[in-house]
């Protein structure tokens, strides 16, 4: 499933892009992640899936999903999702069972799009809910990663996906800060990583990042067939992309 999802995001984007300065959080971490993210669109899922079967394919990999919605799309399922009913008061207590289940293994990776609903990637305050930081309490052993999401349309027909993670706080750390301190640190991290992320997408320089997956360019149809019976003509090799690495574009 995972490399059907890689091929999804390779269908309808034209890259995923992580910046240079983000790495893999914790490779080394004896312990359970915590990886909590903004919530910008749909995709976010497929992106999710996509990040963990690169970056940890080893580790047990799971997330929450809204009943409702896990009802429709029964594959998350299939590939650790877990349900949590978000309209109903038992959902908290739902959420936060099935987390301290998961984190009592070392081997595991709890993903969590921290906002609960879909968010524009621009408004401040973040507004996390608060059960992210009632996870300390329960696994202080875990390692707590900010994962920062955003789309863009840049030079091409697909839209871009980012991704980004920050520097990790050991959840000892966190649990010895009061509830509404420790809810503020995991906002003012999160916040920090998507400012910085969003710096360079909006630089819209493809330098700044690695390609995690690449997408298709160039438009299809009959524009890029005539495009490239153009480059033939001309004697050049065809690229699809709307733009050259020199910066012009292909189309003039």
């Amino acid at each position: 499933m995972e490399a059907w999802f890689e091929r999804y995001l390779h269908r309808h984007f034209d890259a995923l892009r992580m910046p240079l300065w983000s790495e893999k959080p914790a490779p080394t971490h004896p312990g359970p992640l915590v990886i909590y993210c903004n919530h910008p669109a749909w995709w976010d899922a497929a992106v999710i899936i996509v990040l963990s079967g690169r970056l940890y394919p080893k580790r047990e990999n799971r997330a929450p999903f809204d009943a409702a919605m896990l009802a429709r799309y029964r594959v998350f399922e299939r590939i650790g999702a877990f349900r949590v009913d978000l309209d109903s008061p038992r959902g908290a207590a739902q959420f936060l069972a099935a987390a301290r289940a998961i984190l009592t293994r070392s081997g595991t990776a709890l993903w969590i799009t921290a906002q609960g609903q879909f968010v524009d990637v621009r408004v401040r305050p973040l507004g996390l809910r608060p059960g992210v930081a009632r996870l300390a309490e329960l696994a202080p052993d875990a390692l707590f990663v900010p994962l920062a999401l955003e789309y863009a349309f840049w030079d091409e027909r697909g839209a871009e996906a980012f991704a980004a993670f920050g520097p990790g706080i050991p959840g000892t750390e966190l649990a010895a800060l009061p509830r509404a301190a420790r809810l503020a640190r995991l906002e003012a991290d999160l916040t920090a990583t998507l400012d910085r992320l969003s710096a360079d997408v909006i630089s819209r320089e493809p330098e700044r990042f690695q390609a995690l997956v690449a997408g298709r360019k160039g438009v299809g149809g009959v524009y890029d067939l005539w495009r490239r019976l153009a480059a033939r003509l001309a004697g050049r090799r065809f690229d699809p992309a709307h733009h050259a690495a020199d910066g012009h574009d292909r189309a003039a």
